[in-house]
């Protein structure tokens, strides 16, 4: 899924409108998972002018990006350290990690040749999906379009939980980033 739909879900799952901490931990946990790939993809190709295909196509797959993946992206660590905030009882940390796992849960579900090893350090296997949240090959066009209409509907359900001007900004930031790129690519790619 792409991020602002993990932060929706997120904030959806675990946000609290009367605990600003709880709520920024599920914004925060929601996010960590694709964090390491932002700082790296963001570093290559705005700092050091790498080519995007080169980012997507080569530094994506090398060893040195997928080790740093793992550890973000490991149910097993996450599992790990939601057990231990459950016995400790923090609300805010229950929201990490709960938002985290979802985030991972669902990214399970929907990368084909680009997913992760969720299992490390158990194992570095790497479930392929048989459905993308974006490859048309794999359905991505019907998964892209669900993951919108849902993250939308979940917005409005947000809006009306949350009263605060700040949490507002934030879900309405939330739904334009995750609808308008969808509108714009099905302008840019439409045929006449």
């Amino acid at each position: 899924m792409n991020t602002p739909a993990h932060l929706i879900f997120g904030l959806a799952a675990f946000g609290k409108p009367d605990s600003g901490k709880v709520t920024m931990a599920a914004l925060v946990g929601a996010l960590i998972p694709d964090a390491s790939l932002y700082l790296l993809a963001g570093a290559h190709l705005l700092i050091l002018g790498t080519d995007p295909q080169v980012v997507f196509g080569q530094l994506y797959f090398s060893e040195t990006w997928q080790a740093i993946f793992r550890v973000d992206n490991s149910v097993v660590l996450w599992g790990i350290a939601l057990a231990f905030v459950v016995w400790a009882r923090s609300a805010w940390a229950i929201a990490l990690c709960g938002a985290a796992l979802l985030h991972l849960g669902l990214d399970f579900l929907f990368h084909v040749d680009d997913g992760r090893a969720h299992f490390w350090p158990l194992t570095t296997w790497i479930f392929e999906s048989p459905v993308s949240y974006w490859d048309p090959n794999h359905y991505g066009r019907v998964v892209g379009a669900i993951e919108v209409l849902v993250s939308a509907v979940i917005c409005v359900w947000l809006w009306k939980r949350f009263k605060t001007g700040l949490m507002r900004v934030i879900i309405a930031f939330l739904a334009v980033a995750e609808i308008a790129p969808s509108i714009l690519f099905a302008v840019m790619f439409s045929t006449n």
